[in-house]
């Protein structure tokens, strides 16, 4: 099973303040712990929303507003995509994780080919394969 670990925007990183040594420190040693148990597949830092935009679809219209976005609790500042077998291994897991000051960490499962039923064909699988090796081979650039 894979699980996306989201870390949640907080007024620190909305302003953009990058971690300490300490922080970075600590987060590394706990990265290299999933790496070395085959749990971490990806993990990314996000910048703040005054860097992103957000596009809205509706009546055939497309809607684009820059940021920054006011509802920080709403925010993602980072994430993780873990393979373990299951929610309590994640939680688990990132109950070892170094944080503190009120941080809030959501976990949510990702959804696997076989979790469609038949209406994920074979030729919509033999696409999605296609473009998953594609993406990883664009990944190595």
């Amino acid at each position: 099973m894979r699980f996306m670990v989201i870390v949640k925007a907080d007024q620190n990183s909305e302003a953009g303040a990058l971690p300490d040594k300490k922080i970075l420190t600590e987060m590394g040693k706990f990265n290299e712990q999933l790496v070395k148990a085959g749990v971490m597949l990806a993990a990314e830092g996000l910048h703040p929303s005054s860097k992103g935009a957000r596009v809205k679809f509706s009546g055939g219209k497309q809607t684009v507003t820059d940021g920054p976005f006011t509802e920080t609790k709403e925010l993602i500042a980072g994430f993780w995509l873990w393979q373990v077998k299951s929610k309590e291994e994640a939680i688990e897991w990132l109950k070892r994780a170094p944080f503190g000051g009120g941080a809030e960490i959501e976990i949510r499962q990702v959804f696997e080919a076989e979790d469609f039923g038949a209406e994920f064909t074979p030729e919509l699988r033999e696409q999605e394969a296609r473009l998953r090796a594609q993406a990883e081979s664009n990944a190595k650039r």
